[in-house]
C-alpha cells in the first residue's frame, strides 16, 4: 500500500498594505490648474513668496535701519536720488528708502498675521454657535454683526485704532492697534460665512447621527460641523490679506498708523512723499507704492486661483462645455465631470445634474435601440 497522500494547502500570504507615497503639500492643488489659471497661480505664489521672504529676513536684507539717517557719523543727504550707496534714494527725513520698503513688508506681514488670526479665532466660533444654537442668541449676534458690517470699513478702522492705541508709541503697541482695527472689519465676514453654512448643514443626517449617539453640543459643532463649513475660508483669508495691506496703508497715510520711528509703514511713507511729487522727486513715492501694488496683486491672484480650484461650482462650469449641450456631447461632458470632481465634493444641485444627465443618456440609448 502506498502512503496516503497528504493534502497540501496552499500558503496564503497576508495582503501587503499599499505604501502611501509622500506628496509635496499643495502639489495636487497645483495639478488641478491648467492654462492661464496655472500661470496666474504661479505668478501670485511667486509674488507672495518674495513678500514673505523679504518680511522674514528684513534685518538681514536691509542695508540700513528703518529709521537710520547716518552711517559712520556721516548724515545721509535728504532726498538724494538713487545711487550706489542708496539704491532707492533717500527720503525727506534722510532715511534710506530701500530699507524703509523692506521693513515695511515686515510690518505688513505682522499686522496681516495677527489680524487674520484674531478674526478667525473670534468670527468662526461665534458663527458656529449662532448657526447651530439659533434662537435669541442667533438674533442678537446677527444684529450686532450686521451693524458692524454696515459701518464704513475705513472709518471703523480709524475709530478702533484710536481707541486701542491709547497713546502707545511702541512697535508692538502700534502693530497690535493696527491689527485690532483690521480685525474689527473682518470678524463679521467670517461670522456670516460660517453661520450661514452651519444653518445649512446642522440638520444633515451625519449631524443627526452624532446627536443620537449622545455627542455633546461642543463636540458636534467643532468635530462634525466645523470641517464641513470652512471650505471657503482659505480663499477668504487670502483675499482679506490683500485688503488688509490696503487698510493698513490707508491708516498710515491718514496718520493713524504706527509711529514711523518704531516701525516702517508704506502708507506713512506715501504721505510724506506727496510734497515731493511737485518737485520732481519721484523715488520717495514710487517704490513704497510699487511694494503695495505687488503685495496686493500677489495675494489677490492666489486667492482668485484658489477660488476657481476649490469651488465645485466653478469646476463644474469649467468641466462641462457650454457649447455642447445635447446628444453624445452631454454624456462625454458628464463623464469628464465625474472623473475630475469627486462625488463627495459636489453639492446637492450638482448631484441632481449628474443624475438627470445619466437618465437622459440612458433614455437616449433606449430610443436608439
Amino acid at each position: 500500500m502506498t502512503a496516503p497522500e497528504l493534502a497540501i494547502e496552499p500558503l496564503v500570504l497576508p495582503p501587503v498594505p499599499p505604501t502611501k507615497r509622500r506628496r509635496i503639500p499643495g502639489l495636487r492643488l497645483f495639478t488641478m490648474t491648467a492654462g492661464l489659471q496655472r500661470v496666474t497661480l504661479i505668478i501670485g505664489l511667486g509674488l507672495v513668496a518674495v513678500f514673505v521672504f523679504v518680511a522674514v529676513f528684513a534685518p538681514l536684507i536691509a542695508p540700513y535701519g528703518l529709521a537710520q539717517n547716518s552711517s559712520d557719523g556721516v548724515a545721509f543727504v535728504a532726498q538724494q536720488p538713487p545711487s550706489g550707496q542708496h539704491w532707492f534714494g533717500t527720503s525727506v527725513r534722510s532715511e534710506d528708502v530701500l530699507s524703509r520698503v523692506i521693513f515695511g513688508a515686515r510690518t505688513a506681514l505682522s499686522v496681516i498675521a495677527i489680524s487674520l488670526l484674531m478674526s478667525l479665532v473670534i468670527g468662526v466660533p461665534l458663527g458656529l454657535v449662532s448657526g447651530y444654537i439659533g434662537r435669541a442668541l442667533d438674533r442678537v449676534l446677527v444684529l450686532f454683526m450686521d451693524a458692524i458690517y454696515a459701518f464704513p470699513t475705513l472709518l471703523l478702522a480709524i475709530v478702533v485704532s484710536i481707541v486701542v492705541a491709547g497713546g502707545q508709541s511702541s512697535s508692538f503697541g502700534g502693530v497690535l492697534s493696527a491689527a485690532v482695527a483690521i480685525t474689527a472689519i473682518y470678524v463679521p465676514q467670517y461670522f456670516r460665512v460660517v453661520r450661514n453654512a452651519t444653518v445649512a448643514v446642522k440638520n444633515e443626517p451625519y449631524v443627526d447621527a452624532a446627536r443620537v449617539t449622545g455627542a455633546s453640543t461642543t463636540r458636534i459643532m467643532f468635530r462634525h460641523i466645523l470641517a464641513n463649513v470652512t471650505q471657503s475660508l482659505p480663499v477668504i483669508v487670502t483675499l482679506n490679506a490683500g485688503d488688509a495691506i490696503l487698510t493698513l496703508a490707508a491708516l498710515g497715510f491718514l496718520g493713524f498708523g504706527i509711529e514711523p520711528t518704531q516701525a516702517a509703514e508704506w502708507g506713512y511713507d506715501l504721505n510724506k512723499a506727496l510734497s515731493d511729487v511737485s518737485n520732481g522727486i519721484w523715488w520717495t513715492g514710487i517704490f513704497p507704492g510699487t511694494a503695495i501694488v505687488l503685495a496686493v496683486l500677489g495675494l489677490t491672484l492666489v486667492g482668485e486661483s484658489l477660488n476657481e480650484v476649490l469651488n465645485p461650482l466653478l469646476r463644474t462650469r469649467r468641466a462641462v462645455d457650454p457649447a455642447t449641450v445635447a446628444g453624445d456631447s452631454v454624456i462625454g461632458s458628464v463623464a469628464e465631470l465625474e472623473k475630475d470632481i469627486p462625488v463627495t465634493e459636489l453639492t446637492v444641485t450638482e448631484l441632481d445634474l449628474l443624475e438627470s444627465s445619466d437618465k437622459d443618456s440612458s433614455a437616449g440609448e433606449g430610443i436608439s435601440q
